[in-house]
């Protein structure tokens, strides 16, 4: 996927959310806050959309993002709970959110409650002005080489969260990544929506694309963000269990989409705020307009006196 949540949500919706697998399948409830930096209601948005119509885009690293809904939104499956929260100046995900309350107080995120496993963490908190760029799903030998290109120019360390099938097709390429410095996330073995698949599997998921990113990077991982956003007690007692925080996001441009490149860099520069963790992708389709986008919002965030960091 900047800011802690401060204040727990008002309110929690149940939302049922549709996967196409030959035909939809409905694969259960997810649980979405209110007024909490990290939930909005355009990521649930996009998630009905991806869900309802397309597979995802072709040339997609994971063979199971044709089966399910994309980086979309930050529901939460059930059991699961949202942060508590926020940084002092929050922002919806996306142009179609309704702007989040705004908390009066910073805290830390991903602290975990006594007998619960840490929260997934929506903002980071490195001072006034400073932001994390995630960039997902790759390493893709196409676009992952133009951002890196692009980062470097303007000095910006990112986050890149990684399949484990695709850093598998090109190991170098990963290794590339970490030598410049990036941070690295494990975004499971082939995209999954985890909160559908047995424990094993899950498990699965987790620890296999661990093995194969940190043997291909030879960095030891950290963090571990959840594709669609969807998060279980199960996958966050997971993570737990290996030491991985979870990571999600609290601006989502809606790249994964194509919506266009003006459509992206507006969403960016208007809800950005101190603490955001913005969402855009190298991989699971044409990400062109993602590339063109980052072309024009960086140098913006910079000239706006954003610092990049990484959670």
């Amino acid at each position: 996927m900047s800011d802690r949540k401060p204040r727990p949500p008002k309110a929690v919706i149940s939302r049922r959310v549709l996967l196409a697998a030959g035909g939809l399948v409905v694969l259960g409830e997810f649980i979405a806050g209110e007024g909490s930096g990290g939930a909005n209601d355009a990521r649930t948005t996009a998630s009905k959309a991806r869900a309802s119509g397309s597979a995802s885009d072709p040339g997609s690293p994971a063979a199971s993002r044709a089966s399910a809904a994309p980086h979309a939104s930050p529901t939460q499956a059930p059991g699961s709970t949202l942060p508590t929260s926020t940084p002092s100046d929050v922002s919806s995900s996306s142009a179609a959110a309704t702007p989040a309350t705004t908390p009066t107080e910073t805290e830390k995120p991903a602290t975990a409650a006594k007998g619960k496993p840490p929260q997934p963490q929506f903002y980071i908190d490195d001072g006034p002005k400073t932001i994390a760029l995630t960039i997902d799903d790759g390493p893709s030998s196409i676009y992952t080489p133009q951002i890196l290109s692009l980062l470097q120019r303007y000095k910006v360390t990112a986050t890149f969260s990684m399949i484990g099938t695709a850093v598998a097709a090109d190991p170098g390429l990963a290794r590339e990544v970490a030598a410049a410095g990036h941070k690295i996330v494990n975004h499971t073995w082939t995209h999954a929506n985890l909160p559908a698949l047995s424990a094993t599997e899950m498990a699965m998921q987790i620890n296999k694309a661990n093995d194969e990113i940190q043997k291909a990077t030879g960095r030891h991982l950290d963090m571990f963000r959840a594709p669609y956003g969807a998060w279980s007690t199960a996958v966050l007692e997971h993570c737990q269990q290996v030491k991985l925080t979870p990571l999600d996001w609290s601006v989502d441009p809606r790249d994964w989409a194509r919506p266009g490149v003006s459509e992206i860099v507006s969403n960016i520069m208007k809800y950005t705020k101190t603490g955001s963790i913005i969402l855009e992708h190298d991989g699971g389709g044409n990400r062109a307009e993602t590339v063109a986008a980052l072309t024009i919002a960086i140098p913006e965030l910079l000239a706006a006196g954003y610092r990049f960091r990484t959670p």
